[in-house]
């Protein structure tokens, strides 16, 4: 046999096990066929713009991915990085000290009415950070089963916390695998510090994602980052105990949403729309397919900046995006104080600042 015969049935040989391979090798994820609607375009209410261009950048230190950031009344800034450090940062966004160590993966943060910063922890639950730095564990589990993956949180007058369990099948380091997945994993809570008692408000979610308590305390929204939606549940009147769609059909994957207590709601899209992952949503065994690819040739965030303001009724009334190569990007969480938007992302060490116009 000739060396181009061997080189010919060797390369035949590599191509039909690859093909085997990609056609029934074990996976993770067990998918659910799902038909998104069609993205919208990047014009009229989203048109694309570069308002965030101006966002600074204040530096945390050696550390990566501060995805939810938060401020005290006397302004200072607090951001978690991905190895359990959350980092304090002074009201002018300069000297980075570490404020306490999770030993986790601090997401969302929050400082409540007595000063104490409460964190949703990917790891390790729902936590109470003091000013101190001391940290308690408020809860870590449900019913005698641990959280699978806690992920964003808000306070209530009061004092009730609010949160999200983005899935209970996967850790955070796999959160594309849910994504592709598309099933629904994540749900609602709420604790109550007087009670230590923990409920379920709404299960079933598609990635449970950012938490925000309305202005008038009657509902809260949360982010189904998988249906490229938010959602309203509500606590009190009519509706009690009900959930709706606040905003469908979004341009971009929601991660973050926050109030800033009066008539403007944030919206955080980590990444716009990605239309190779749509079309391929209807179709879970090609998802499967692209399970079995190597991890840099799945989908991925783009680096992009993406935030909108939206009303109290859903309504969107604030564009702000920048698709520059040096843009801020794949913000995560967007808080506003004093005339500020302050930042955080999954794939930048520092908080961005931005003076709203």
């Amino acid at each position: 046999m000739s060396v181009i015969k061997r080189f010919l049935l060797a390369l035949l040989l590599i191509v039909a096990v690859a093909l085997v391979y990609l056609l029934v090798a074990p996976v993770p994820v067990n998918p659910a066929a799902w038909t998104p609607p069609a993205a919208p375009a990047l014009t009229g209410q989203y048109q694309q713009n570069n308002r965030l261009a101006s966002t600074e950048r204040l530096p945390l230190g050696d550390g990566h991915g501060p995805e939810d950031v938060a401020l005290d009344a006397s302004n200072k800034i607090y951001a978690g990085f991905d190895d359990g450090r959350i980092i304090q940062l002074q009201a002018d966004g300069t000297q980075p000290r570490v404020f306490a160590n999770t030993a986790g993966r601090p997401l969302g943060l929050v400082v409540d009415a007595t000063g104490n910063l409460i964190v949703a922890d990917a790891v390790k639950g729902l936590l109470q950070v003091e000013p101190q730095g001391r940290i308690t564990t408020l809860v870590d589990q449900i019913n005698g089963v641990r959280f699978g993956c806690l992920n964003d949180l808000d306070v209530g007058k009061d004092g009730i916390i609010y949160f999200t369990e983005a899935s209970n099948k996967f850790p955070m380091t796999q959160f594309t695998e849910d994504l592709i997945e598309h099933q629904p994993n994540g749900r609602l809570m709420a604790f109550d510090p007087k009670t230590g008692q923990t409920r379920t408000l709404l299960a079933g979610i598609h990635f449970a994602n950012g938490v925000a308590v309305s202005p008038d305390q009657n509902s809260v929204l949360v982010n189904e980052t998988g249906m490229y939606r938010v959602l309203r549940f509500w606590l009190r009147g009519e509706k009690a105990g009900q959930s709706e769609v606040f905003i469908d059909n979004l341009p971009g994957f929601p991660d973050g949403i926050s109030s800033n207590g009066k008539d403007r709601y944030w919206l955080s899209l980590v990444t716009p729309r990605d239309a190779f992952f749509d079309r391929i949503l209807p179709h879970p065994f090609v998802r499967k397919m692209v399970m079995r690819l190597p991890k840099f040739l799945r989908p991925a965030p783009i680096h992009y900046s993406f935030v909108l303001g939206l009303d109290n009724e859903g309504k969107v009334v604030d564009n702000l995006q920048n698709p520059a190569p040096d843009c801020y990007a794949e913000i995560a969480n967007a808080v506003e104080r004093n005339g500020f938007l302050y930042f955080g992302s999954i794939a930048e060490s520092s908080v961005g600042r931005f003076k709203i116009k």
